[in-house]
């Protein structure tokens, strides 16, 4: 998780701030969902007049085949 946190975050262009016309700050970075598809709220201050704004970033959902985890996986059937 934290990779993607990371990679999410270079990607990222800051907002302009529609007040002071300068670039924000970014402040912090969190999970909004994680299933089905991972959701990443960036958020990001003026460091002038205090202002906040989000920036999403949303995933492609990666479907990996069973062999192919790094641990395998049992499929558990009821009686």
């Amino acid at each position: 998780m934290v990779d993607r946190l990371r990679n999410a975050a270079e990607h990222l262009e800051a907002p302009t701030c529609p007040d002071c016309h300068i670039e924000m700050r970014w402040y912090r970075s969190e999970l909004l969902a994680d299933e089905p598809v991972p959701i990443i709220a960036h958020l990001f201050v003026c460091p002038h007049c205090k202002r906040a704004a989000q920036a999403d970033t949303i995933f492609k959902a990666a479907q990996v085949p069973p062999e192919k985890l790094s641990a395998p996986r049992f499929l558990a059937h009821a009686p």
